[in-house]
């Protein structure tokens, strides 16, 4: 079934509009349906100004909706998902204040750390939102979960916040890969996995270093041995030296 906003037979006077290209001026006419448009006086593509693409940034179906997206918006839906991905996993974890606080504070510096270092901040966000999703069906079978238990638990949930919000199926996999085994590098890993690792490394060793100061030697050596981005070690070394 056709949405009733993008079928012609609801169109309303003002369907058809004409915009001034933001290039070079030129009249650019569009349908109220199409999300984009190329200026047949300087070829520039512009977006639909009357079309709110707020839906397409995380719906599953947009593309059957709205036709080819454009790339601005499509190198945004990852990013813009995050934030309907925070809502689920404060609902998830909900009165697990200890959970939520320490998946905020890897989130924020995983965004620090893959603004620097160059990573893909929608899949980054992400995986640090999630991260430890795992912990809350790990402690239902274990009363104690290891690290290891953790992870292995993290995906299947990982996959059932991200699959109804719409996320692609590439998305969900790396995310989930670095979910499932976010204490466990391997020899090389993508800028993605390491500002994800490095940031629940810093958050871990900030709360460690705040209930019981490390000395300067073990301080020095975690600073020297625990992280993969030259940011997470210069942000950890401003953030535990204070």
């Amino acid at each position: 079934m056709q949405c009733p906003g993008q079928d012609t037979r609801y169109w309303k006077p003002g369907a058809v509009f004409e915009t001034a290209c933001p290039e070079c001026g030129g009249e650019v006419e569009f349908f109220k349906d199409e999300a984009s448009r190329r200026c047949k006086k300087c070829g520039k593509r512009m977006l639909n100004p009357k079309m709110d693409f707020g839906c397409a940034s995380y719906c599953k179906y947009a593309e059957q909706c709205l036709g080819d997206l454009p790339p601005e918006l499509l190198a945004a839906r990852d990013d813009l998902l995050k934030d309907r991905v925070a809502i689920a996993v404060k609902r998830y974890f909900g009165t697990d204040f200890k959970r939520l606080g320490h998946a905020t504070k890897v989130a924020r510096y995983a965004e620090e750390i893959g603004k620097k270092e160059g990573g893909n901040l929608g899949v980054i966000l992400l995986a640090a939102y999630l991260h430890d999703i795992g912990y809350k069906a790990a402690k239902q079978q274990f009363e104690k979960p290891t690290a290891e238990q953790v992870e292995a638990a993290g995906p299947a949930v990982a996959r059932e916040i991200l699959e109804p919000l719409g996320a692609k199926e590439p998305l969900m996999e790396e995310v989930c890969d670095i979910v499932g085994r976010h204490h466990h590098p391997g020899p090389e890993e993508s800028i993605n996995y390491r500002a994800v690792y490095d940031a629940d490394q810093l958050a871990n060793l900030e709360d460690q270093h705040q209930k019981e100061p490390l000395s300067p030697e073990a301080l020095e050596k975690a600073l020297t041995d625990r992280f993969l981005t030259n940011t997470g070690r210069e942000l950890a070394t401003q953030t535990l030296r204070k």
